[in-house]
């Protein structure tokens, strides 16, 4: 947090002396009010005068002060949030297939959402009142030091007394926010669901169903965040009280000060600068904890953590020229086997589809030779080259995905197809005409006309050739393929089968389709039975089960 706030010195020196003229309008009303006590005393005209005009002066001044505060303040304020939302959007984006595939996509919304706005709304309201409040109380007690020694040294006490009871609050406060944030986390992931499942919802008339459920998920946040207020509140009376009762206290020694000859201006400023401290540290040590608990929120949306990899050496790049050897390998889920011995090669440029019956592993074989799992025992090998040994980055820069869900961004055709990268226009034309988006293109009004969201206003066979456009257009050496035709009827999956099998690229392809004449130009076929895999030609393997 540190390097955070100090990344731009300059601006967090104003954002402190901004903060610096509060304390100073806080004093000069103080001293007013004792001028006005003392005019009052002396019953001087011209004296009372002259406190009027110093009175209308400082009411000028206030709204202008307040105003030059605001203004040095909230350029910085926006811009550390901005770093914020960076380094929370940076962690997320950086982040491994794997590490990535640990939690919901909804949590990682809910985090660049909800706890950056927590962070936001609490975090520089927090730390503003904080240094304020502690400006406050630190000048007030070097004046009161200066006006009574024996009261100042009682009040230092106070402050200790505070302090320690401040502290035992902190803890319960940064749990209690932590917890309002793993609800936000649950609430987001909850409505995800329901809105990506409105349709099913509808047609089968379970709406007030979920309904329900989304309503106990919603109150279940804000019990949570009302716990996490209560509380606030809470540690705030408990202070509040303690500094009543040190007020009642000072006032009875005022009192019989005055007797002795005290000033009325300078017991009132005394009484104010007492009443001061003990008010300031009551609004700071909650302060402190709400800083403190926002913290939290900051290092857990913003700083990197420690993941435990599999990977010891992964500095090598991946350089596919022969073939993936895939050397014995064991893969279990929650204890329940589901690669046995696997031994298998995979070629450079020929076709693979992995076949078996659902729940066999397909995905899960797919995952590790995609390098998105490395949990495995045995050894998967680019020629001859570990791929633990490999740096993630290296081998997802020469590999393509395609879905049977396609993403497309709300942008031009163009930056869907080349994701924003500076690819060759040969070779984005090549991709389009590979793919048999030509016409379509031409009829759209060409490559740099828009495309709604997830591009709403195109076909299914449109959108899933555009994203086999990205994989011709990155170059991709190896392509994988998940369901890639599912979703389509039987004429367009058996055009876009045919594009992936006319291909010079690797493919390794999950379908559970069957395009007669088109399917069984795959060059081999993996079969998972019972955790054991089997590589086996297309041709005969598809004859035994047509003949079967």
């Amino acid at each position: 947090m540190r390097e955070l706030l100090l990344r731009r010195k300059a601006k967090f020196i104003q954002y402190l002396f901004a903060t610096f003229l509060f304390i100073i309008d806080h004093f000069a009303q103080m001293g007013i009010f004792a001028l006005i006590l003392g005019a009052i005393q002396k019953g001087d005209v011209k004296y009372y005068k002259t406190v009027v005009i110093i009175t209308a002066v400082f009411i000028i001044y206030t709204p202008l002060n307040f105003l030059l505060s605001r203004m040095l303040r909230i350029r910085y304020m926006r811009d550390t949030i901005l770093d914020v939302r960076k380094q929370a959007f940076d962690k997320i984006i950086n982040l491994s297939f794997k590490q990535f595939s640990q939690k919901s996509k909804e949590i990682y919304i809910s985090n660049l959402i909800n706890d950056v706005n927590t962070f936001e709304n609490k975090f520089f309201i927090s730390l503003l009142n904080y240094l304020i409040n502690m400006g406050m109380y630190l000048f007030s007690l070097l004046f009161l030091i200066l006006l009574d020694l024996k009261l100042a040294a009682g009040m230092f006490l106070f402050s200790l007394v505070l302090f320690l009871l401040a502290h035992m609050f902190t803890k319960k406060m940064t749990a209690l926010e932590q917890s309002v944030s793993e609800y936000n986390e649950r609430f987001t992931t909850d409505m995800s669901n329901t809105f990506n499942g409105i349709e099913i919802l509808k047609l089968n008339n379970i709406e007030d169903k979920f309904l329900a459920k989304s309503l106990v998920t919603i109150n279940r946040a804000e019990q949570k965040k009302y716990a996490a207020n209560v509380f606030n509140e809470l540690q705030r009376n408990v202070i509040r009280i303690l500094g009543f009762v040190v007020s009642v206290v000072v006032m009875i020694y005022l009192a019989y000060e005055f007797q002795e000859g005290l000033s009325l201006a300078k017991a009132g400023l005394t009484f104010q600068l007492c009443s001061s401290i003990s008010n300031f540290l009551i609004s700071a040590f909650p302060m402190r904890n709400q800083v403190r608990a926002s913290l939290s929120i900051y290092e857990k949306i913003a700083k990197s953590e420690s993941y435990a990899e599999n990977r010891h050496n992964s500095n090598k790049s991946f350089d596919f020229k022969d073939q993936i050897q895939v050397n014995g390998v064991n893969f279990s889920y929650e204890k329940k086997p589901i690669l046995q011995n696997a031994s298998f090669t995979i070629e450079k440029g020929k076709k693979y589809l992995i076949k078996g019956v659902s729940g066999a592993g397909k995905s899960t074989l797919m995952n590790l030779l995609a390098m998105a799992n490395d949990d495995y025992e045995g050894t998967i090998s680019v020629d001859r080259v570990d791929y633990r040994e490999i740096e993630e980055k290296s081998f997802h820069n020469k590999v393509a995905f395609i879905y049977q869900d396609v993403f497309l961004f709300e942008d031009t055709i163009r930056n869907n197809i080349t994701l924003y990268k500076d690819i060759p226009e040969e070779q984005i034309q090549y991709a389009i005409k590979v793919c048999g988006l030509t016409t379509m293109i031409e009829e759209r009004g060409g490559i740099d006309e828009r495309i709604t969201e997830n591009g709403k206003n195109l076909s299914g066979g449109q959108r899933q050739r555009i994203s086999i456009a990205r994989a011709i257009a990155k170059n991709a050496e190896i392509l994988f393929v998940d369901e890639g035709t599912s979703s389509l009827n039987v004429e367009l999956g058996r055009e876009i089968e045919r594009v992936f099998l006319s291909l010079n690229n690797t493919v390794i392809a999950i379908s559970h389709r069957f395009y007669e004449g088109v399917t069984d130009r795959y060059d081999y076929v993996i079969e998972l039975k019972n955790g054991l895999v089997n590589r086996y030609p297309a041709k005969e393997y598809f004859d035994e089960v047509i003949t079967w």
